[in-house]
């Protein structure tokens, strides 16, 4: 009788075992289901999939960048509050909220890890070990020290990088170009934003060539922006800026300040140049946005591994111009200007 007490008991383990590991998928990149009706005749009901966002501020680019991202994860059948919780953190441009949230997220698993802007990413990438990592609106992956190859990152991150540096390039030959008499141009920047200064950099070295100078303007704050601009007058011949949230949290004050003396202002970002600026060579952040959003689908719904995906850079690059802000800042807008834009129906802005 013991005998056969063992041996049921024995074969009631064994069948609890099997059945414990037939339910029991752990948890990976695709995402945790529901609930799961497979090998019962129903159909399976579909994954869900949390991820977490910090965004360093909020102004057009960053926003249109975040936009963009859930855009392409909504078409990719994620959409948020159906299938998708999205735990979305904004640290108002303070670096100690920038650590916090990265400290927060650290705390919990999330699918999926997006940081917008370099300091976040920085914070993150730190911070955060157990999920994967995409960056966007980073203008150089490298110097950031988020990976140390574009082509293979490796570990847990990756990201879509939002500058190209052909087009600071492109954008300093056209200054040089066509601005008449151009010797010196002036640009507001953070030295604090490794971004900011690695794009001044490139800039820099591109008007070198032209005999032109780059004067800097230095801010810290946000609240500082309108002074640095106003000590460019009667100095610079144009103004630049780069994609330093610090300085485009603060682009009207810039603009106002470029309107009021006509000075020719120049930016890095489409969005900037949409509020007022003149001219940039750029894209769309929403298409930016986007462009990451299909590299977190290759993660969460393809298991694709973080590390495996290149970086991706901006390639739809065109110069687009404000006429608006043109007569604003007294610039002769020439036939021969306007043929430098390739999509004129988009990128003139009349």
């Amino acid at each position: 009788m013991k005998k056969k007490l063992g041996l049921f008991l024995a074969t009631t383990a064994m069948l609890i075992s099997v059945i414990g590991c037939g339910n029991n998928s752990g948890s990976s990149s695709s995402g945790t289901s529901e609930s799961g009706a497979a090998g019962n005749g129903q159909s399976e009901e579909k994954a869900s999939y949390k991820i977490a966002i910090s965004q360093i501020v909020e102004h057009p680019s960053l926003d249109a960048t975040r936009e963009g991202f859930l855009a392409a994860l909504k078409d990719g059948g994620l959409v948020e509050g159906d299938n998708l919780k999205v735990d979305y953190n904004n640290a108002q441009g303070d670096q100690t909220n920038n650590l916090t949230i990265a400290q927060k997220i650290a705390g919990e698993k999330y699918d999926l890890v997006l940081a917008i802007a370099t300091p976040p990413a920085q914070a993150v990438v730190q911070q955060v070990k157990n999920s994967p990592i995409l960056f966007a609106a980073v203008t150089d992956p490298l110097d950031a020290k988020l990976v140390d190859n574009l082509d293979q990152p490796g570990g847990n991150v990756s990201g879509a990088a939002d500058t190209n540096p052909e087009a600071i390039t492109k954008l300093m030959d056209f200054i040089a170009a066509n601005i008449k008499d151009v010797k010196n141009v002036g640009i507001v920047l953070n030295q604090g934003e490794p971004n900011a200064v690695v794009m001044s950099k490139h800039a820099e070295e591109a008007l070198e060539k032209h005999g032109i100078k780059l004067i800097k303007a230095s801010v810290t704050n946000t609240s500082e922006v309108k002074q640095a601009a106003e000590s460019l007058v009667g100095r610079v011949d144009a103004i630049y800026i780069t994609l330093d949230n610090t300085v485009v949290e603060a682009v009207s004050t810039i603009i106002q300040v470029a309107n009021e003396h006509d000075i020719p202002f120049f930016s890095a970002d489409r969005d900037s140049v949409e509020k007022g600026a003149f001219a940039t060579v750029g894209f769309k952040y929403y298409d930016h946005g986007y462009q990451a959003g299909q590299m977190a689908l290759e993660v969460l719904k393809n298991g694709k591994k973080i590390g495996d995906l290149k970086v991706t850079f901006p390639d739809k690059l065109d110069l687009i111009m404000n006429l608006k802000a043109a007569a604003e800042q007294g610039i002769e807008v020439t036939d021969a200007m306007k043929d430098q834009v390739n999509d004129k129906e988009n990128n003139l802005l009349e």
